[in-house]
């Protein structure tokens, strides 16, 4: 209850400190956040890092040539082809040139009535990346295990996921993997091709399975994988939605006697020539305040969204101010915690267990995660290993890390079952976290209600004081 009453004081507090890092004093956030002076960050960080990558004998020289290959200009072509059932089916696909397209839906065993290349103004209109969401990556890893289950051979199968889906841009990506399947490339170097559609741990995940020769048991681990981030997400976004309707709700509902039943009354006073007490005055400067400028503050408003939004994608020492900032909030700080170290140590738990080698889960950790403060000490441990030391040594005495998670780490890699350390503490922490949202969900709501009453009695109470002074007048 301590930190619920202080809450406002804590956001003003660390409002303060992260704007006095962003302006150059860059003490005033190391010293809270208890950095020690001899760890490595920012581009200091990341400079010792790429020399370490560069330095190393274990470059991938395949990842290099997905890399090169993910990202030559392809050239997207609409066309029509008639079906073995005689049905004409239109569709998009993106390719070198219009031979690569036609040899294609040929294979596929389509008849070909146009192809065609797309002109400028032909365009789709899409929102967000080219990233497939968790939900339809969990549910396409199923469906691709039991068909491979069943005897189904892996190019067929993803020829069924293409064929089924209604979404063209998912089509569109399954499709590019079937072109370079039938082309002779490997189920990883097939998704590594496509981009950011599919994460970087998937494709980590089948490239071991590929050698192992277990791909059906490793499809089946990563859709549960994905199915308990999605889960996470939905529980933090149900959390919210009640509780922000509400707060919308307040918030109009008081703008709304503002704006259009104060005028009224403060007519009627004028009217009587009614002393007004300060409560009042201060409620009629407001609602001359709103009534003159509301579209202003509205246009500031969608700036400052918009500003920070920016910010928060494209300048990362904003970004781990604001990251650093909500972490350090009371009751919400624990929740992200909870959830980075639960996803993080999940993860990890998983590259283990397919025999990832420790650098390169590491390196797998610091390019999904999108939490600077974690990336940091992803990436301190990097240099670490290339030094001989510990992953732990890095993990020690970090703020985001929990110390019981530090020990159960410390644990594993004495004993040498790190892979199962990592599973337990993974579980441990998503208890938590649901725990943590499930409390917040019934924490917040009587907050909202007790603010709104607090603000609408404060303008009722405005309202009826000159109104008991007019009743005074009338009697006396």
């Amino acid at each position: 209850m301590k930190k619920v009453l202080l809450f406002p004081i804590t956001i003003l507090k660390y409002a303060k400190k992260g704007v006095g890092y962003l302006f150059g004093k860059k003490n005033t956030l190391t010293n809270n956040v208890n950095y020690n002076n001899n760890k490595l960050e920012g581009e200091a960080l990341d400079k010792e890092l790429e020399r370490i990558k560069k330095e190393s004998q274990s470059f991938n020289k395949e990842d290099l040539e997905n890399i090169k290959r993910s990202n030559i200009k392809l050239k997207s072509y609409r066309y029509v082809v008639r079906g073995s059932n005689g049905s004409i089916i239109k569709g998009i696909f993106d390719a070198e040139n219009s031979d690569a397209v036609r040899i294609f839906l040929s294979n596929e065993g389509y008849q070909i009535l146009s192809i065609k290349e797309r002109q400028k103004w032909d365009v789709d209109i899409t929102f967000g990346s080219n990233r497939i969401s968790n939900s339809n990556l969990a549910f396409s890893l199923t469906q691709l295990s039991t068909y491979i289950k069943a005897g189904i051979p892996l190019v067929d199968a993803m020829r069924i996921l293409a064929r089924q889906t209604s979404k063209p841009q998912l089509r569109r990506i399954f499709d590019r993997v079937v072109y370079e399947l039938v082309i002779g490339c490997n189920f990883s170097t097939a998704l590594a091709r496509q981009g950011n559609a599919f994460p970087k741990l998937l494709i980590n995940m089948i490239k071991t399975s590929e050698m192992t020769g277990d791909l059906a048991g490793t499809l089946d681990e990563m859709s549960e994988y994905y199915n308990e981030i999605e889960k996470s997400r939905r529980q933090m976004i149900s959390a919210l939605v009640y509780p922000t309707v509400i707060f919308i709700a307040a918030v109009g509902a008081v703008f709304f006697v503002v704006m259009f039943v104060v005028p009224e009354f403060v007519d009627m006073f004028a009217s009587n020539n009614a002393q007004l007490p300060a409560i009042t005055v201060f409620i009629i400067n407001m609602s001359n305040f709103f009534g003159n400028y509301w579209w202003i503050i509205a246009i500031l408003l969608i700036l400052c969204l918009v500003l920070y939004r920016l910010l928060f994608q494209n300048v990362r020492i904003f970004r781990k101010t604001m990251q650093t900032f909500y972490m350090k909030l009371p009751v919400i700080g624990k929740i992200i915690i909870y959830n980075e170290v639960a996803n993080l140590t999940r993860t990890f738990s998983s590259l283990l267990n397919h025999s990832v080698f420790i650098t390169d889960s590491m390196e797998i950790l610091s390019q999904i995660s999108s939490n600077e403060v974690y990336k940091d000490m992803i990436n301190r441990t990097l240099v670490g290993l290339s030094k001989g030391s510990k992953i732990s040594e890095a993990f020690k005495g970090e703020w985001a890390f929990p110390v019981v998670a530090y020990e159960m780490l410390v644990t594993g890699e004495s004993t040498g079952q790190l892979a199962l350390m990592m599973e337990k503490v993974a579980d441990h922490y998503q208890s938590l976290h649901s725990n943590a949202v499930t409390a917040i969900k019934s924490l917040i709501e009587p907050i909202i209600i007790c603010l709104l009453a607090v603000a609408v009695g404060f303008i009722i109470l405005s309202i009826i004081l000159p109104m008991f002074d007019l009743y005074n007048q009338m009697v006396m």
